[in-house]
């Protein structure tokens, strides 16, 4: 007799689909298609393009946040961090200290790298070793991280000097390559490496495996705080190359950059569909979170059925809405 009938896969069934994978890009295909009724030039390229673009710090700040959520820690300085790394960039790009413009641009990231992955660094480690809740921890740091931006800036704001500087690092943000914004192919590229990071590597898994059980992870020889000082040491990355991209744009860092960037990352990640408790990490529905925190902004604008003065009130009640339709579907 013929092995014919030999086991099958099963058929996946509905059931099966994990929803809350799924959902944030069903919200996202809603918005498009409200977006297109309430607005005919929603759906316009320049319209899109601008959206994707803006939504850039959010989502790279987001990305990182993906990394400490998913070890079950939480960041709330991430703004801060951001308006003190920009301005400590800027500073250092007004003494004119590397000569030529591209030498001097190049001398500035790499000391906007350094800055926000001490920055995340110090936040691990008062974290880690210091066995505080890390939900005091960053609340402090905040406050550090904005008051020092305030004392660089004497109160005003940290501006470029150099208007030819300043001319040769506008491309940054408003440049493209081959149509496409240079913000959206950076957003690209930081998802991409996180992804690989966080899903293909054993410091992913580490990630994974701390953030679901911090103590069977330390009976498995994990070293639960190693992994987490590097979740926040990627996290002050991200919102280093947040800032490279920030800069180009106004050129200057005030005492109010940043501000509510913690809220609009943490949303991003929540509505993307990583676990506030930890152990799930989503970086792609992370940018997905990110491009509806931006979209339903641009189209608050385009309908004026809202003010957009209440855009952060929105933005608050989404991060509810999506708490409670991630716990619901959790209990499926």
């Amino acid at each position: 007799m013929s092995n014919t009938t030999a086991a099958q896969p099963a058929k996946r069934s509905l059931g099966d689909i994990d929803l809350r994978a799924v959902a944030p890009f069903v919200a996202l295909a809603v918005l498009f298609v409200f977006g297109a009724m309430v607005n005919p030039n929603f759906l316009g390229l320049d319209n899109l393009t601008n959206v994707v673009t803006r939504s850039a710090f959010i989502a790279i700040i987001a990305i990182g946040a993906t990394f400490v959520i998913s070890a079950g820690g939480l960041d709330l300085s991430v703004g801060s961090m951001a308006a003190f790394v920009a301005g400590t960039m800027i500073l250092f790009l007004n003494t004119g200290a590397v000569a030529g413009d591209s030498g001097m641009i190049a001398a500035a990231m790499c000391l906007a790298l350094a800055t926000g992955a001490l920055c995340g660094l110090a936040n691990g480690l008062i974290t880690t070793l210091g066995r505080i809740e890390p939900f005091i921890v960053t609340l402090g740091t905040m406050g550090i991280f904005r008051a020092l931006t305030i004392y660089l800036a004497e109160g005003g704001s940290i501006a470029m000097k150099s208007q030819e500087l300043r001319a040769a690092y506008r491309p940054i943000y408003f440049g493209n390559v081959l149509g496409v914004p240079i913000p959206v192919i950076v957003i690209l590229v930081v998802a991409i490496l996180g992804a690989f990071i966080l899903y293909r590597t054993r410091f992913g898994r580490h990630v994974m495996a701390v953030g679901s059980n911090e103590e069977v992870a330390r009976y498995s020889g994990i070293s639960v705080n190693r992994v987490r000082t590097l979740t926040y040491v990627i996290q002050g990355i991200c919102v280093a190359i947040a800032v490279l991209v920030y800069v180009p744009r106004l050129g200057a860092a005030t005492p109010t950059t940043g501000l509510l960037w913690e809220l609009q990352a943490i949303t991003a990640v929540v509505i993307g569909g990583t676990a506030l408790r930890g152990g799930v990490g989503r970086i792609w529905g992370t940018i997905c979170g990110a491009l509806i925190l931006e979209l339903v902004g641009n189209i608050m604008v385009l309908s004026d059925m809202v003010s957009e003065y209440l855009i952060g009130a929105v933005q608050g009640a989404i991060i509810i809405i999506a708490m409670l339709i991630q716990r619901s579907l959790g209990r499926r």
